[in-house]
């Protein structure tokens, strides 16, 4: 609870500059969870350093080189809305890092939430509060990954 999180953000050198909030700690994308399984399986899975990817400034990891192929093609269909920022705090105005294994689809995106009480309260009002998230990130630098 008293954890403190801080964003931090690539931006690559083109006009469409691309960032991810990676895992504070061991640096990968989705805590190392790979991205395309959530929409394959309906749950996240572990990757492999095997099959990896570099992409929006985080290193991200796969089950197999088949979900590797299919990021590395279409990196914003599976890449998390709100560059991995929690999807309800964005929405009440501040950014924290969301949460790799509380999430939700929003309009066929993965969304990621801090906690499960705000995945609750983000849903019962999606879309409002994904109205209002999407207003706030660009000021809080959780813009979504377009």
């Amino acid at each position: 609870m008293g954890s403190v999180f801080f964003l931090s953000f690539v931006v690559q050198g083109d006009s469409t500059a691309q960032r991810f909030v990676p895992d504070p700690i061991g640096g990968y994308a989705l805590n190392g969870n790979d991205p395309v399984a959530y929409f394959v399986d309906g749950y996240p899975r572990r990757g492999s350093n095997d099959y990896s990817y570099t992409w929006g400034g985080a290193q991200w990891t796969f089950v197999n080189q088949g979900n590797r192929e299919a990021f590395r093609l279409a990196p914003h269909a599976y890449a998390p809305l709100y560059a991995g920022c929690g999807a309800y705090a964005l929405a009440e105005g501040y950014a924290t890092a969301g949460n790799p294994t509380i999430f939700a689809f929003v309009g066929g995106r993965l969304v990621l939430f801090h906690s499960a009480v705000n995945r609750f309260l983000f849903l019962v009002n999606v879309e409002l509060l994904s109205q209002e998230a999407a207003e706030n990130a660009r000021k809080t630098r959780c813009e979504p990954l377009l």
